[in-house]
Order: structure tokens, then sequence, then C-alpha cells
């Protein structure tokens, strides 16, 4: 009973902390979803072709040779900065489209949801957060490619994924889980959810071999 009351009480202090060290202007996702979408049309094509893809040939040969060759849609698994660990969450859509869909668990509302969040399960949101499609907090990120067929099948998981995620805590439904199963889902090879958010992304992409095409095992 002690060791409980003490751990509660180490869990209560560095809630406190963090509340205090966190922006009390985060604003709600819900709240700004929209605006953030509107900012994809400029940002979501900024992305990681631009660091596997360093040096491209002429864009009228080469690179659409390559992009048709990987196909034509993707899944961005993705990480940023943030006031505390940072986040992770995946951008998925069209390469020949601007407009990108964004995925991700947060807790709703603002720094006490959070806060609270480190002690129990609170309401989570699973659209676009504040900065996602910002790259300039852009920390990682592991593009794979995908055929019509096979995005079709991830996409639809990633939306059911979304439906049935109505809690987020930060030692059992948090973003690396979430974008881990959506991960393991398309036959990635998965780290443990318990790591930061840009080291989870890039030891999601050196466990796979930094493989860049994805193919769906046939539905059963």
């Amino acid at each position: 009973m002690v060791n409980s009351l003490t751990r509660s009480g180490r869990c209560l202090l560095a809630g406190l902390a963090l509340a205090v060290l966190l922006p009390t202007t985060i604003q709600s996702a819900s709240a700004q979803e929209e605006a953030y979408k509107r900012t994809a049309n400029a940002n979501a094509l900024v992305s990681n072709d631009a660091v596997t893809e360093s040096q491209p040939a002429p864009r009228s040969t080469r690179k659409s040779a390559s992009r048709s060759e990987k196909g034509p849609y993707y899944v961005d698994f993705r990480a940023r900065t943030a006031a505390s660990w940072g986040h992770a969450f995946v951008w998925y859509g069209k390469t020949s489209e601007r407009a990108v869909e964004v995925a991700g668990l947060t807790p709703a509302g603002e720094t006490f949801a959070y806060v609270l969040g480190h002690l129990t399960l609170v309401p989570a949101e699973t659209g676009a957060s504040y900065g996602d499609l910002d790259p300039d907090y852009l920390t990682a990120n592991y593009r794979v490619y995908l055929n019509e067929a096979d995005a079709q099948r991830v996409f639809a998981y990633i939306k059911k994924l979304q439906a049935n995620s109505p809690v987020w805590n930060a030692e059992t439904f948090n973003c690396t889980g979430f974008i881990g199963e959506i991960a393991s889902f398309m036959g990635l090879k998965v780290p443990h959810r318990w790591q930061r958010p840009e080291e989870y992304v890039n030891n999601l992409k050196a466990m796979n071999g930094g493989r860049q095409i994805v193919r769906l095992a046939p539905e059963e």
C-alpha cells in the first residue's frame, strides 16, 4: 500500500511538473483540424522524398518511373517535436496529390488532459494535431509505397483504427503504439512502443531495412 501511494505521489508530481513546463496555449486538434488540412496543400509534398531520393534524376524521366515502380499510394510514418516527448503519427494518401490525410493518437483537450493521461485513461482524438503538417517540426520519417489494391485495405484499416481508439494513456494507448498497429497490419516489423517517437520511427525504418515498397499478403 505504501509503495502504491508513493508511486501515485511520484506520478502526480511528475504530472504537475509537466503542467508547468507545457505551454498552456496548445490548441485542441478537433478545433483546428480543418485549418491544418488546408496547410497540407503547401506542405504535403515536402516529405521524405527529399530524403530517400537525395539525388533525383530529371523530373520527366527517372523520378516519375521510380514512383510508378514504388506504387501510386503511400503511408508515411512520422515523428515531430512537441513540448514533451514528441508525437508519432502517419500521413497517407496518393503521391500525385497534394492533399494528405493524417492519423495519430492524442489526448483530447489541452494540457490537463495530457497530464491526467499519465495517470489514467483519457478521451482521445485521432486526426491531425498541432504541428503535424509543419515540416519545421519533423524529426524523423519513414515512407513506404503501396499499389492501389493494398492502399485501399491499409487506408480502410487506418480509418477503422481511428474509429476504435477512444482513449489515450501515456503507457498503454499511446501514439507510438497507434502507428505500430498500422505498421504491423502492413506486414512490417515493429519496435516496442515505449520509445520516444523519433527513436521509434527511426527504429521502425532500420528494422525493415529501409524498404520502400510494401505488398500485403492476400486476404484469406
